[in-house]
Parts: structure tokens; sequence; C-alpha cells
């Protein structure tokens, strides 16, 4: 494998945060933003801050907050939303939803692992 696929895809890792919903209120804000600055000649401003906490040995817990600032005639709208969205690291640090590797399912003599 070459080591860009090991990279994260970012339109799918932005697709995934918060079972898509993240995206969806992203595209919402950076439209409002742009009508606002259009309408007012002022400066907005959207901001995405992502932190990374871990879970287990193979997931992270990502929080993702999206801030932003619309200017309006009479001053400016401001709001702030944070969500979490669980992600596994796989080889290479890279970002899924679900596991790239399931992990040994069978042993040497075709067993399934696990199964008592």
């Amino acid at each position: 494998m070459s080591e860009t696929s090991r990279e994260t895809n970012i339109p799918e890792f932005f697709g995934e945060l918060d079972a898509g919903v993240f995206e969806n209120k992203l595209s919402a804000v950076l439209n409002d933003v742009a009508k606002g600055v259009m309408n007012t000649r002022a400066k907005g401003e959207v901001t995405i801050k992502l932190s990374f906490s871990p879970m287990d040995e193979n997931r992270v817990k990502i929080s993702h907050k999206l801030t932003f600032v619309i200017p309006t005639l009479r001053g400016k709208t401001s709001e702030e939303d944070t969500t979490e969205t669980p992600m596994y690291v796989n080889r290479g640090g890279k970002l899924t939803m679900l596991p790239e590797d399931q992990g040994q399912l069978f042993d040497i003599k075709g067993q399934p692992v696990g199964i008592i």
C-alpha cells in the first residue's frame, strides 16, 4: 500500500463527524456568514476546532466545535456548537468511522478465535 492511502480522507472525515450532521451545519453556517458579509460589507468568521481524547486501545473521541460570527446591520450574531464523534485510529494514524482491520478471526487450524 502506498503511504498516501494511509492518510485520512478529509471529505469522508468531515462527512462522518456527528453522522453527517456536522457537514450540514458547516454548509449552512458558510452560507449564512457569506450572506451577512455581502449584506453589511463587514467581516465574518467561521472557526472549526477539533480536540482528541483517548477512548480505548484503537479509538479516539473527537470533539468538534463550530463557532461563527455573522455580521448584521446592527452588530453581529455569534453561536458555538460542540458535538463528539468516536473514530478508529488505523495503521499510520488514518481516522475512520469503522476499523480497517478486524484483526485475527481464525486460528491456524481455521477455528474462530475467542470462541470457547
